[in-house]
């Protein structure tokens, strides 16, 4: 790893994290860490999952906020408390500030979805929507700290947020002391820097992976003294931070044994499969550790493995369009696009091919305009389902032997 830049750093150490452990203990839920049997039968590992999801504003960010408001002075608190979130920061603090009597702004990119936006507010906080990503809300965030006399309290570069986080390991190594490996989401840092020096201290020598999403990459790039472009849309936008901090840069190189990156169709299988499988609703950032688990399944194998499902705000359309998306990607939903002649029955006998194989037609389009086909031609598009990927590739075959010219759609770029 490169060598990170030499500045005065804040301290922080276990004691740190022990002492927000018996701090918020009892006003956050001790989520469970539960074997998944299906996970590790299918990765090779033996696979444990922490459910931070099921905090009540479904997100671990609650810890950090929480440690760091309490630790205010009075005159402090009545003044209020801003931060930049892209939701579940932004939740953790409005909704623990509520609770102890603090006002609470919260400054949000254009791009947090609306279902954190709504919950947010829900839980009292002033809403702010300012720039396209976390860095330039967090510009405008200490902007207005400056302006309204507010208490900025950072998403992951500051150390009582990130021993609040580290609260996680304790959990975690409390019931399953033998890990071998820790599995963390990074996005700014906090978490893996408070869950890094609890882990450290509690079970010298236990593996520790970061993980990002391939469009953020901006962890990895820094400490491997690489120049990397990091944007664009990412389903995990919850670890989407384009510039982490000193203080976590320099926890991670301590810890970290190797930062991996997961791509977009990754992040959507494993929350796909997160809740299949599991029964359990993550967002992007909280699937990031199993996509590069299952990514990278000769890594890991033979290993007692903790994963961190570190947040499940995602808005419920997205959800929808990530299920369809990865039906798709494994053949069960398809496309399927035949020239057949425009006239009566053309169609019904294609049906006929779709019956026999028990593949159920979704929704027909034909296509008499936008073609080169001769005049009394039309290209049809077939949405269908399958059962599995052979059962859809029996059907084109016979299709294609009866003398339809028949292919399947690709997904597009």
């Amino acid at each position: 790893m490169n060598d990170i830049q030499t500045i005065a750093l804040p301290s922080f150490d276990f004691d740190d994290v022990k002492a927000a452990h018996d701090r918020i203990k009892d006003r956050v839920v001790h989520t469970p860490t539960l074997k998944s049997i299906t996970l590790s039968e299918m990765s090779g590992a033996e696979v444990f999952l922490k459910f931070e999801n099921l905090q009540f504003t479904a997100a671990y960010k609650e810890r950090g906020a929480l440690n760091a408001l309490l630790l205010m002075d009075e005159s402090k608190r009545k003044a209020g408390v801003i931060a930049a979130s892209a939701g579940n920061h932004a939740q953790g603090l409005a909704y623990n500030a509520k609770n102890l009597d603090i006002p609470a702004t919260i400054v949000m990119p254009s791009t947090t979805p609306m279902v954190k936006v709504e919950q947010t507010r829900g839980h009292g906080a002033e809403i702010v929507i300012f720039g396209s990503n976390y860095d330039e809300a967090y510009a405008h965030a200490m902007l207005l700290s400056a302006q309204r006399g507010l208490t900025y309290i950072h998403a992951f570069d500051d150390p009582r947020v990130a021993a609040g986080q580290g609260t996680v390991a304790i959990e975690m190594l409390e019931a399953i002391p033998d890990l071998d490996r820790l599995i963390i989401p990074i996005g700014g840092g906090g978490l893996f820097s408070g869950m890094a020096t609890a882990a450290a201290a509690i079970k010298p020598g236990i593996q520790m992976t970061g993980v990002q999403a391939a469009l953020y990459p901006s962890m990895y790039a820094k400490l491997n003294g690489k120049t990397m472009a990091a944007g664009g849309d990412t389903l995990a936008e919850g670890i989407a931070v384009q510039n982490p901090s000193e203080f976590t840069a320099a926890i991670i190189k301590k810890h970290v044994d190797e930062i991996l990156l997961v791509s977009e169709a990754e992040l959507e299988g494993a929350v796909s499969l997160l809740l299949q499988i599991e029964k359990t609703v993550v967002e992007g950032a909280g699937a990031a550790g199993l996509a590069a688990l299952l990514s990278n399944k000769e890594k890991f194998a033979g290993e007692k493995v903790g994963l961190v499902l570190c947040g499940g705000n995602i808005d419920t359309r997205l959800l929808a369009n990530v299920l369809l998306r990865d039906l798709a990607r494994s053949g069960r939903l398809a496309r399927l696009r035949l020239h057949l002649r425009d006239q009566p029955g053309a169609l019904y006998n294609v049906v006929k091919q779709f019956a026999e194989h028990e593949v159920n037609i979704i929704e027909v389009y034909h296509q008499r305009v936008f073609t080169n086909l001769p005049a009394k031609g039309l290209i049809t598009d077939i949405e269908c389902e399958a059962k599995d990927r052979e059962q859809l590739e029996g059907l084109i075959a016979d299709l294609n032997k009866v003398g339809y010219d028949v292919r399947q759609v690709e997904l597009a770029d």
